[in-house]
């Protein structure tokens, strides 16, 4: 029965079904050829996918869609990236790395990679174009760079991981930032290198003056992210309550502050953020009676016990997983894989003494590579978009760029205290 449940949804994957579909047609045939197609216990599958989604964390996921969203409708990202490049514009093919802190800045508001790349991406593109740079590789970095939006807190998916593997939100919110800062500072090397091997230009220092008035001008903006992490930290509000804070300091912000979003484009957003919710936790839903199922037939012990034959060395386990996780991420959305993958792999890595948080950074990381490689990478396709580039085009360039997202994987992976440390550190102060 086994082959059943990966075979199944890998078929109706080929076939075109949705993922959410898919899932939910592999529980329907694993049960009609168990019971029987009269006997299938639909009363029980609906109980499971309500249960799927009943949960208290989950309300951060449209919360922190609704914040992002709202930032990129009202010129936040506008004044991130203005901010950004008063910083570091004037160091050789500054635009780069302008393009590399705006993503870190605008990971503390969004959570979402696709909303860094479509929002900031776009007024990045324009910039670096504008300036000289060649399209490939300003699509290209600023590909790269949106991966760290779900890195550095908030992040929707550690939410989802958080829920599925019962690991504390606040803890993986917390865990992330270093693994974050290390990928930025991964890509600003790259960036460095592609600079002084193509002569890209200096641009003028910023002055004080200039400094201090975008710093006065995007500082409502960057308290967003210190509003989120200094809440969860100090214990004031949980991960879903600063969600809900986050979106309300959002709409305070554009609307009544900075005065560019509209009660016509906030209902948009609104209705946006709706439909991708409503998609989010339908697979969420598919993916719980999905995850019943499995207990059920203890698949997840199994897997542990084959993966004690192979080895219960953390590192080889890791290794292992790592690979097995890359090449899903080129296959399947991330909200789909952490929902499917998180009940089998979860068990198997505590196992081997694999801490569940840090193993959820290490998961989502793999998986925001995948948002980067085709055929299902999410980004590229908003990449391909945003930067009028053709995907082969937009493939080739990006190729250099897994090698600085693979080494800070490398990282994170085999030194744990980079994800852990700081969760600790924030225990031992409260």
């Amino acid at each position: 029965m086994t082959w059943l449940f990966l075979g199944g949804f890998i078929a109706f994957m080929i076939l075109g079904v949705p993922v959410a579909y898919a899932v939910a047609a592999t529980v329907l045939t694993i049960l009609g050829i168990e019971r029987g197609w009269t006997n299938i216990p639909l009363g029980v599958i609906a109980q499971r996918m309500l249960y799927g989604v009943d949960s208290f964390p989950l309300l951060a996921i449209p919360m922190f869609l609704l914040a992002g969203r709202i930032m990129n409708e009202g010129g936040v990202t506008n004044r991130i990236f203005r901010f950004a490049q008063t910083m570091v514009g004037h160091v050789r093919g500054g635009l780069g790395h302008v393009n590399v802190l705006g993503s870190m800045l605008f990971a503390g508001m969004s959570g979402s990679a696709i909303a860094d790349a479509a929002g900031l991406g776009q007024i990045e593109i324009k910039a670096m174009l504008k300036a000289g740079y060649d399209r490939e590789y300003s699509v290209a970095v600023t590909g790269a760079s949106s991966t760290i939006g779900p890195i550095i807190p908030p992040s929707i998916p550690m939410v989802l991981y958080g829920v599925l593997a019962s690991t504390s939100v606040g803890g993986l919110f917390i865990g992330g930032i270093m693994p974050g800062i290390l990928m930025g500072l991964a890509m600003m090397a790259m960036c460095s290198y592609y600079a002084v091997k193509r002569g890209y230009p200096r641009h003028p220092r910023a002055t004080l003056g200039q400094i201090w008035v975008s710093t006065l001008e995007t500082f409502p903006s960057l308290l967003t992210p210190i509003i989120i992490i200094g809440g969860i930290w100090t214990g004031f509000f949980t991960p879903t309550e600063a969600s809900a804070v986050a979106a309300a300091y959002a709409v305070i912000l554009t609307v009544l502050c900075y005065r560019e979003l509209t009660c016509k484009g906030l209902f948009r957003v609104f209705q946006e953020t709706v439909l991708e919710t409503g998609i989010i936790l339908f697979i969420l839903a598919a993916a719980s009676m999905y995850g019943w199922l499995l207990i059920r037939y203890r698949i997840p012990y199994a897997l542990v016990d084959y993966m004690a034959e192979i080895s219960t060395n953390p590192q080889v386990v890791l290794l292992i997983l790592n690979i097995f996780l890359l090449i899903v991420g080129c296959f399947m959305s991330v909200a789909a894989a952490i929902t499917i993958l998180t009940p089998l792999l979860v068990p198997m890595v505590v196992k081997v003494g694999i801490d569940p948080l840090h193993f959820g950074v290490v998961m989502v990381f793999n998986l925001m590579i995948g948002v980067l490689t085709p055929p299902y990478g999410a980004v590229l396709f908003v990449l391909v978009r945003v930067g009028e580039i053709s995907l082969d085009r937009l493939v080739r360039a990006l190729a250099p760029w897994y090698i600085p997202l693979l080494a800070t994987l490398a990282v994170i992976s085999y030194f744990p205290s980079t994800v852990l440390w700081l969760p600790r550190l924030v225990l031992v102060l409260r």
